[in-house]
């Protein structure tokens, strides 16, 4: 092995830009990359029975605001998604919404994240969406330990090179 640096690394032959040319898994250069304003939302779902459906209307969770506790998972989640998934670059997130919203099967989430950088924020936005939705089953989990994560997905992107992209369009 030489002792002088690589400066430009050799990409794999099917040309995907997290394997390096024998195939081993490398983040990604984005150094060259200009900054540019980002954004992800994701959603998803967490199905619940109708009694637990009913606490959560009625303030009846025992351990407490089940949902506040969500949210604010879900922020720390976004924030913390570099420590989690493996190869995803450590950004600035500039902005998190959470929206969390009970519905007569469970709890509708819905995030979005915000970023001027040169990545995008998708994985930031669905660890959003699960760790909110784990953060919900943690509190509810006494009530209904049936409760259900479910249809965690990008729904929309903005920003960097690709520039806009919403699910089905």
């Amino acid at each position: 092995m030489s002792d002088t640096p690589r400066t430009e690394r050799v990409a794999h032959p099917s040309g995907f830009t997290h394997l390096d040319e024998s195939g081993a898994a490398r983040m990604v250069d984005v150094s060259a990359k200009a900054v540019s304003a980002r954004t992800a939302t994701a959603t998803g779902c967490v199905l619940l029975t109708p009694q637990t459906v009913a606490a959560l209307r009625g303030g009846g969770v025992p351990k407490g605001d089940a949902l506040a506790v969500a949210r604010i998972a879900g922020i720390q989640g976004a924030k913390r998604t570099p420590d989690l998934v493996p190869l995803c670059h450590p950004i600035a997130v500039h902005g998190v919404d959470v929206d969390l919203t009970v519905v007569d099967d469970g709890v509708d989430i819905s995030a979005t994240v915000r970023t001027a950088d040169r990545t995008g924020v998708e994985m930031e936005a669905l660890t959003c969406v699960m760790t909110a939705a784990l953060g919900l089953v943690d509190m509810v989990k006494a009530l209904d330990p049936e409760a259900e994560v479910t249809r965690v997905r990008v729904e929309e992107k903005t920003g960097g090179k690709k520039g806009h992209w919403r699910r089905g369009e």
